[in-house]
């Protein structure tokens, strides 16, 4: 059962490909973003005058993890990652994040939003003459997938919660055609998905883009981010090294298809689902509100394999917002030196955001619950950096005071060397079936899936192996797409 539909729309693609060629749009493939070897030379050399952030078609090549870590004119280079040290987690365990920050928009859901747009785009079932594109998100899914409608000629509408930074917001009003801000902070999901309901029903022509049911989304990350943690664990693995497992926070389950990618070339290799203890959905069937920005709550998304989790952990996120202030105030930086983090690495704190953060305590709790040693290695993604919430910083210091060296010391002693194994569980096959029934009441009940389609998820075998094939598929439609717009010619 193919989960993309890839049938063509002649005339959409007729549009799609005028627009193209008007605009200097050339399509990368996936290939291309696992492998920017495979890129032409002629269209690196453009790229060497283009910023990272520059509303330009060629940065369309700048979606991979391999990007150089500047600004503007970088070349590419080995996958982005940082291998934490024990002085900064307090375990022996590898934990190896990939870095998020050097990709056009600062985050790596610039990516995921193009896994979900250009194969309509291609196929000519998105119009972008006459239709619009709705991003749907809690921050950084519609700041990319605003960011891939420019870059792409397509006009944009952003939605997002009201309570998200003032830095996504001050971006996005230069970037998207309209921004729409609905009520609530990080957790309140269901208003977004209400306002999409809204204007399905305005009888403009829109085209929804929503992150936690596209599997445009999965099968990017699976493809793309997924070879990218292979690629890191070939440079950080000895001869004695075992990969155990990837930690990540749930927010659509995009990345998260990474672990169903590792598990067929590492098969006991375990996948662990974070989310905030303040909305602990997965963990207890709970709710609430929560400041881990860049993850959604209080529903299990539809491209999530629950059925693949292994493990189920929550994240306070006092700890959180207190080791961000750790990693980026005076008092926090020099209290990690003094404690002996290496220089390196403390230069290199701001590139966690916070879900970043919540990441890295993920992976802590998973080596210490499976007493994992210095031959064991795991994984975790860095999804956007500190420089999307300077002012939480400020916003923080207003409410809780000037960060001392008292609260540095109770930063690192509390939550960091002293994460726990609470809240944590350990999934049977009967917590992943209650944890996949979830689904019913946001997906059947509110959102028009079928009793039939969310039984196909558990029960059907090749429901989610029979998804990853289509890469290849796609990236035959976008180079058959490229060869009618004409322009790819004379750059190879």
């Amino acid at each position: 059962m193919t989960k993309i539909d890839l049938s063509v729309n002649q005339e959409g693609r007729e549009h799609a490909i005028k627009r193209a060629r008007e605009r200097n749009i050339i399509i990368p493939t996936f290939a291309q973003m696992r492998n920017p070897d495979l890129i032409p030379q002629k269209i690196k050399d453009e790229l060497k005058d283009i910023g990272l952030w520059d509303i330009h078609p060629r940065n369309l090549f700048r979606i991979t993890w391999k990007n150089e870590g500047r600004e503007s004119g970088g070349d590419f280079s080995d996958v982005n990652y940082l291998e934490l040290p024990s002085s900064l987690t307090g375990v022996d365990a590898k934990i190896v994040v990939l870095v998020g920050k050097w990709f056009p928009t600062g985050a790596h859901k610039v990516g995921a939003a193009f896994g979900c747009l250009a194969p309509r785009l291609v196929t000519g079932q998105f119009d972008p003459i006459h239709q619009k594109a709705v991003w749907p998100s809690t921050g950084n899914y519609c700041r990319g997938g605003a960011y891939d409608s420019a870059l792409l000629a397509c006009e944009s509408i952003a939605i997002l919660p009201e309570g998200m930074s003032k830095e996504r917001f001050d971006w996005l009003k230069n970037v998207a055609g309209e921004v729409i801000a609905t009520p609530g902070s990080e957790s309140n999901v269901k208003e977004i998905f209400d306002k999409c309901w809204e204007l399905r029903n305005s009888g403009e022509d829109l085209s929804i883009f929503n992150q936690f049911e596209e599997f445009g989304n999965y099968l990017w990350h699976y493809n793309v981010t997924g070879q990218a943690m292979v690629d890191a664990l070939n440079k950080v693995m000895g001869p004695d090294d075992e990969y155990a497992g990837v930690c990540l926070t749930t927010g659509s389950a995009g990345t998260i298809a990474v672990g169903d990618y590792l598990k067929t070339l590492y098969p006991t290799s375990k996948v662990v689902a974070s989310e905030a203890l303040q909305c602990p959905t997965l963990l207890n069937n709970g709710f609430g509100a929560h400041r881990i920005e860049g993850i959604g709550d209080k529903h299990v998304p539809w491209i999530h394999n629950v059925k693949n989790t292994d493990m189920i952990t929550a994240i306070d996120d006092n700890a959180v917002v207190r080791i961000a202030r750790l990693f980026n105030e005076p008092e926090g930086i020099q209290y990690l030196l003094d404690k002996g983090v290496e220089p390196e690495m403390v230069e290199k704190l701001k590139l966690f955001g916070f879900s970043g953060i919540a990441n890295m305590l993920t992976a802590i709790k998973f080596a210490k619950y499976y007493e994992l040693t210095k031959n064991d290695v795991v994984l975790s993604v860095l999804t956007d950096s500190m420089e999307l919430y300077g002012t939480r910083i400020e916003e923080y210091n207003d409410e809780m005071g000037k960060f001392t060296q008292c609260d540095a010391a109770e930063a690192y002693a509390a939550d960091l060397m002293g994460e726990s194994t609470d809240n944590m569980l350990e999934l049977s096959y009967q917590d992943r079936k209650r944890v996949h029934h979830l689904k019913y009441y946001t997906w059947v009940e509110q959102q028009g899936k079928t009793y039939e389609e969310i039984m196909d998820q558990w029960y059907d075998k090749d429901y989610w192996t029979e998804l990853a094939p289509q890469a290849d598929e796609i990236d035959k439609l976008i180079e058959e797409f490229n060869k009618d717009v004409g322009l790819i010619q004379k750059y190879q």
